[in-house]
């Protein structure tokens, strides 16, 4: 009796006809009967959906808008203003890497220096293969008509450290902005960080795309990303909190299908829009409806019940029951204020422990921050590396944002299954492997290469998914989004040295593969020392949090909240 109370709860009870212990009353068994995943949540989904493709866009624009060019030298003696990229005196006047033209030399001329520009010198026969020389004064015929940062500005060759310098500083921002978008989530709510950070991130996005030089677009892709870099870790907390226990992975999963959404509009933008400037425009402009979400996104429940806010609290469950077309009783909402009241005073914990939460957790906060690492070293690193690859690159950057779905949903079929350490360590062994492949396939080889990329980023989304359900079940509801913000600011480590992998494949090809592989491995196994959390009520409580993973005998009124 008390197995099946747990999947469908008595609607006697919930409606107060029958005497129940406070103790029996908590949020997730409230949420089982007004609904796991209702219409009230579904509004709140698709509310929380859009911020989500917003931060995916935001968070990557750099890739397009700080992409190197395809170009080579302007040979003066031969090109003039309507060339293109491939003429047939680049044969002869340019040398080679691998099966491309090179982008900043040329071979010597003998007739240049006394050409008077009357006569053609543009012969194979006056080119010297074995002395080569830089492009005079940075002049470039470009292979395509787009417009970033590097030909506005002329950052180009030796200057090429600058634009990869961008995506780290995207990051740096980001390691900055998280932990302090965490700490005012948990401090003035879920809802009115989403709100806040999309619009400051709006704003800055724009004032970005008038920049007008290299310094004053990395300040504000800086602050950017210190405004706006918490909104996937506080939209993933409030989906998770909305929610009952049984609904957690298909909802948040659902979620974070709309950040892939994000990257593949993103991709399509940039393909449709060739002038950085235009593309942060069209990107940044929409998400100023998130102005709007001061007011019309409701608070997480959970969250105005560990800070003690059960009036708002209670409201919300009111309106939940009634657009859930379900009838909960005032009864049924005190028992859980008298609940929650008991749970506070007891924990004998301040309403933000953050000092005994470090001090309780050091080694799992240690083993969630270094798997973060990991995972987004790899997740940006494919990404990153993967617009390299022979072929469109915009197509390309699509096709690995597109294989994050099926890794999205991956987490639902394993996850309940075989549990959540193993879900995670099995899912990184994958993606290393498929990095290991990526060494072992042959240059010619672009399909195969291409597959094992995406089977790498599709392990590895699921992987990040999965550390995602980790770090906000295994710590406490009054520092979840900080603790949750915390490791995510740490992973930042890992995403800012993403963006120098491509750097590394000019001095050895597969270091970048090598590098995510062994990570991969390490930080897998490491996970198996994570305590399991499938099944277990998100805990309110550092005590609560504490003794997840400890096995004791429960008490049927136990059983009845599990």
């Amino acid at each position: 009796a008390a197995a099946a109370s747990v999947d469908t709860p008595n609607p006697s009870n919930i409606t107060g006809n029958a005497k129940a212990d406070p103790e029996d009353i908590t949020l997730d068994y409230i949420l089982k009967y007004i609904g796991q995943f209702g219409r009230f949540q579904l509004v709140i989904f698709v509310l929380i959906c859009l911020p989500m493709m917003f931060h995916a866009m935001f968070s990557v624009t750099y890739v397009f808008t700080a992409s190197t060019l395809v170009h080579r030298c302007n040979i003066t003696e031969c090109d003039g203003p309507s060339s293109r990229f491939d003429e047939p005196w680049t044969e002869y006047s340019i040398p080679k890497k691998g099966k491309d033209l090179d982008n900043c030399n040329r071979y010597e001329n003998y007739q240049l220096s006394g050409w008077n520009h009357s006569e053609n010198i543009c012969l194979p026969n006056n080119y010297n293969s074995d002395k080569i020389e830089s492009c005079p004064n940075n002049e470039f015929i470009f292979q395509t008509e787009e417009i970033t940062i590097s030909n506005e500005f002329g950052i180009f060759c030796d200057d090429e450290w600058k634009l990869t310098l961008v995506g780290t500083i995207n990051n740096i921002g980001q390691f900055f902005g998280i932990p302090l978008g965490g700490f005012v989530a948990d401090r003035f709510g879920r809802s009115f960080s989403i709100a806040l950070g999309g619009t400051l991130g709006a704003i800055l996005g724009i004032v970005r795309s008038f920049s007008p030089s290299y310094i004053w677009f990395l300040i504000f892709e800086f602050l950017d990303n210190v405004t706006s870099g918490t909104l996937y870790s506080t939209c993933f907390v409030i989906g998770i909190e909305l929610v009952g226990p049984k609904r957690r992975v298909l909802a948040c999963s659902v979620i974070t299908i709309f950040y892939a959404v994000g990257e593949v509009a993103l991709a399509m933008f940039a393909k449709a829009y060739l002038n950085w400037r235009s593309l942060l425009q069209i990107v940044y402009g929409p998400s100023f409806i998130l102005v709007a979400y001061f007011w019309i996104l409701p608070e997480s429940v959970r969250w105005l019940l560990g800070v003690g806010q059960e009036e708002r609290a209670k409201n919300i469950l009111r309106r939940a029951a009634k657009v859930n077309k379900r009838k909960l009783s005032e009864s049924v909402l005190d028992k859980l204020v008298i609940a929650n009241q008991e749970k506070l005073q007891q924990s004998e914990e301040s309403k933000f422990p953050i000092r005994e939460a470090f001090s309780n957790f050091k080694w799992r906060i240690a083993n969630c921050s270094l798997c973060w690492i990991v995972n987004v070293l790899i997740y940006y690193g494919l990404s990153l590396n993967v617009v390299r690859l022979d072929g469109d690159k915009y197509n390309n950057f699509a096709f690995v944002a597109l294989v994050e779905i099926p890794g999205f949903f991956l987490p639902l079929l394993i996850m309940d299954r075989i549990g959540r350490r193993y879900s995670l360590c099995g899912l990184m062994l994958l993606s290393a492997f498929s990095c290991i492949g990526t060494i072992f396939a042959s240059a010619d080889q672009h399909v195969l290469q291409l597959v094992l990329f995406l089977i790498g980023k599709l392990t590895i989304t699921a992987s990040f998914q999965v550390l995602y359900f980790f770090a906000s079940e295994i710590f406490p509801t009054n520092l979840r989004n900080s603790l949750l913000s915390f490791c995510s600011m740490m992973g930042r480590f890992g995403s800012m040295i993403a963006p120098q992998t491509p750097l590394l494949a000019k001095y050895y090809t597969n270091a970048p593969a090598i590098l995510f592989a062994s990570a991969a491995i390490f930080s897998g196994l490491l996970t198996l020392f994570f305590p399991e959390t499938t099944n277990v009520v998100l805990p309110t409580t550092l005590k609560e949090a504490d003794a997840i993973g400890v096995k004791k005998k429960p008490s049927q009124g136990q059983e009845l909240n599990l």
